[in-house]
């Protein structure tokens, strides 16, 4: 860009009037009299200003008041350390690494906020002004123009980069001249082509592509050019439908991105608020999104993320590489990049996409939002530091709505194409994080995540009531990585980013999923470990108030101690609850318990030391102590085909983990442990459960190939409940050798062959380890 102006000491009339119109974004009444006389572009531009800085807020009521102060001060800030050269804005900054690039970018958008929004104190300042267009010039004369070759990370120049570019150029629009529009533009068609659009692979898919959508999209807007609207609208189309193999969604809930990796909480989260942006933006105009499949996005909100929120907070086994992150050293605002942010970025998501939902979708979503907005004790959302007014106020309409908050629903919830899940139950929450030749053990990559190793050899995580902070409080940068709750793991050490960055770390295992009725669940993971001779099966079996772990098969021959991690706790800075032992179980305080009937239950109390950066280059310094819990198994130096069986009792209380423990076989029957089969049964849950790793026979159930069986009985009725989580496709046989008087009802990939004395019935599975069922009635 090459301004114009010179010696910018007052505004002119045109400038003036813009100011007032963009002043009046935050005001309540405002968007119908600004858009009167506008034109289907500055109605859309002026349209993206509301979404992006707010409407019908007080600016001088909080929260806002202090979030728009902040706002100015950042600004002030900036403009006051802000120095051109050659090859940098600010000072520390640089253009290489060309993440230098963005956050200049980003502080003339916080300096452009504070300009145009009312209680900055720097509002409608001239000389704030001068300065944002300097800097926005010389950017553009400097680094980003069509005259420079990206280099480094590709995300800076082709999202990075665009996005506080377009959203800067649109709010100063009526006081650029049309060379720095046209030059702000044409930077963004040089780093994002049309190739970039009309190509559905490498980098532009997923989450990434809706980012690409959303700055070519205003880029068509600002530089009025109807082509360029109308590709990123269609481009927006390949990523609705669900996706069977690489980045999407899928029709079970689960979201992949980078191919290989489960990332609901963090691409999933931009992918659900870019496209909530999209949708709001060009509603009601010859660009409106109108592909059936938009639904989809619709859907996923209760089907793919809500299951995955916990009182605010999104389960951090489906946040990647982000659980590195921390304080991060180029935030200018020092937010901690916690679960409970990722969490709250999905559910201020899910606001802003209600607005293009149907009414009882727009009901359903606000009850859900307004009981995680009363739940969440850590980092209370309404007054979240991430949130902008924007935000805030979108927030804050939800929680003033006459919708009920509403209660987090029990159930269990299988994203089987992305080796996770999720236990719901009345007093507690269990996540379960797993690996396979189609899901990584773990990301890393741009210095992030570089010890994930072992973040999917079954880790599983849980919080009871109160628990909120359990792994937000310093849990990354302070717990033993080879010490994750519920994992197997080889004692052999890792280097960092051991098996390659990127997802690349994948075992050479199919056996990993299991099958539900929507309550309980068996689920099971064939585990190979990472850079290690290790392996083992590993099952669970989620009910009522427990979740019954069995392992076997456990070999190993790296020459080092492999161990069962019962559980990790998080005690927090100095924490004294209180550890209780008894014969065959352990209590903790405020916790829970574990019901481990053999074995040598290990325990260590300890206090770790460790800061965000010893895990994420981008990350401070700054270190803290937590107090740890652990509970382990010692299967011993190079174990073959050792066992496990123990009990988690999330939130239960120390007398009733006795109880359970003084039941024993009363409760709970193993009925197989070993490399062919894994099953329980719980009598008075009615329950039989089994995960066949190969053609066997395991108490009345017997399955004909590699199987996830769940029956339950229900007075005179049962439903049996199978899957095929090596995902052949072939058809295979179960047999429930227990007298059947007839089917009330199956799924069509079920085939009954016979009744009777016993039933046999023949499943059709498919490649999507789905659930088939079947409820007969009893003989």
């Amino acid at each position: 860009m090459t301004s114009q102006r010179t010696g910018l000491t007052r505004p002119t009339r045109r400038a003036v009037l813009l100011a007032a119109a963009l002043l009046a974004t935050t005001a309540p009444a405002a968007p119908a009299a600004r858009a009167a006389a506008a034109d289907a572009y500055d109605t859309l531009r002026l349209r993206w200003l509301d979404i992006a800085l707010g409407t019908g807020y007080d600016p001088a009521a909080e929260p806002y008041a202090a979030r728009l102060a902040e706002t100015g001060t950042l600004a002030r800030g900036f403009r006051a350390t802000m120095s051109p050269t050659p090859t940098s804005l600010w000072p520390g900054h640089p253009y290489d690494p060309p993440a230098g690039i963005t956050q200049s970018y980003g502080r003339l958008w916080t300096m452009t906020q504070a300009y145009v929004q009312r209680g900055t104190g720097s509002t409608a300042d001239p000389a704030l002004l001068a300065d944002v267009l300097r800097g926005l010039d010389h950017l553009s004369a400097t680094v980003y123009n069509p005259a420079t070759t990206r280099y480094g990370n590709w995300w800076e120049w082709q999202i990075g980069s665009p996005r506080p570019l377009m959203d800067s150029t649109a709010a100063l629009y009526d006081h650029l001249t049309e060379e720095q529009v046209a030059a702000a533009c044409a930077a963004v068609d040089h780093f994002v082509p049309d190739a970039m659009l009309t190509d559905y692979s490498g980098t532009s898919t997923g989450a990434n592509r809706v980012d690409l959508c959303r700055s070519v999209a205003l880029r068509g807007i600002l530089g009025r050019a109807p082509a360029k609207i109308a590709l990123a609208r269609d481009a927006l189309s390949p990523v609705f439908p669900y996706v069977t193999e690489g980045d999407g969604l899928y029709a079970d809930g689960s979201f992949v991105q980078h191919t290989w990796v489960a990332y609901s909480g963090t691409y999933g989260q931009v992918l659900l608020d870019g496209l909530g942006r999209l949708f709001a933006l060009l509603a009601g105009s010859e660009w409106e999104v109108t592909d059936p499949n938009r639904q989809i996005v619709l859907d996923s909100v209760e089907r793919a993320y809500a299951p995955l929120i916990h009182d605010g907070l999104m389960m951090d086994s489906v946040n990647g590489r982000a659980i590195s992150r921390g304080y991060l050293k180029s935030d200018d605002r020092h937010v901690m990049r916690s679960d409970h942010f990722h969490g709250q970025g999905v559910i201020a998501a899910m606001a802003l996409l209600a607005g293009g939902a149907s009414a009882a979708e727009r009901e359903r979503w606000y009850g859900r939002v307004k009981g995680w907005i009363e739940r969440d004790t850590v980092t209370p959302i309404l007054t979240a530091p991430q949130f902008g007014v924007a935000d805030l106020a979108r927030l804050h309409a939800v929680a003033q709505s006459p919708v009920p908050a509403a209660p987090e629903p029990a159930g269990h919830h299988l994203f089987a194409a992305m080796d996770r899940a999720v236990h719901r139950r009345p007093r507690f929450v269990a996540n379960l994080a797993m690996a396979s030749d189609r899901i990584a053990h773990y990301e890393c990559g741009n210095g992030e995540n570089p010890r994930g190793w072992h973040t999917g050899a079954g880790m599983l995580s849980w919080w009871a009531e109160g628990l909120g902070d359990q792994y937000t409080d310093w849990y990354w940068p302070t717990v033993d990585w080879y010490r994750l709750p519920g994992t197997t793991v080889s004692t052999l050490r890792l280097p960092d980013k051991a098996g390659g960055e990127w997802g690349e770390p994948k075992p050479d295992v199919r056996w990993v999923g299991g099958t539900t009725d929507g309550e309980y669940a068996a689920i099971g993971q064939h585990l190979k470990g990472l850079a290690s001779t290790l392996e083992a099966r590993k099952s669970w079996f989620c009910v009522d108030d427990a979740v019954i772990c069995l392992g076997a098969g456990i070999s190993c021959a790296d020459g080092v101690p492999v161990e069962t991690v019962v559980d990790n706790r998080n005690l927090g800075e100095g924490g004294t609850q209180a550890l209780v032992r008894g014969a065959g179980w352990a209590h903790l305080e405020g916790h829970g318990g574990w019901v481990v009937p053999y074995g040598d239950l290990r325990t260590l109390r300890e206090d770790r030391t460790g800061a965000w950066a010893d895990i994420n280059t981008t990350s401070t310094t700054e270190t803290r102590t937590r107090r740890w819990q652990t509970l382990w198994l010692d299967h011993g130096t190079d174990p073959a085909d050792a066992t496990y069986v123990y009990l988690l009792m999330p939130g239960a209380g120390r007398r009733a983990v006795a109880v359970r423990a003084a039941q024993g076989r009363r409760w709970l029957s193993v009925l197989a442990n070993d490399r062919t089969c894994q099953a329980v049964r719980v009598p008075t849950l009615g329950l039989t459960a089994a995960n066949f790793w190969q053609p066997g026979t395991a108490g009345p159930l017997t399955a004909s190939a590699g199987a996830s069986a769940l029956l339950r009985h229900r007075g005179r009725t049962a439903t049996l409940c199978v899957s095929e989580p090596p995902r052949t496709g072939e058809p295979l046989e179960i047999t429930w050798d227990h007298p059947v008087r007839g089917v009330l009802r199956a799924d069509d990939t079920v085939e009954i062959l016979s009744t009777g004395r016993r039933l046999r019935l023949r499943v059709t599975p498919g490649m999507v380890c789905a659930t088939h069922r079947c409820e007969v009635l009893l003989g």
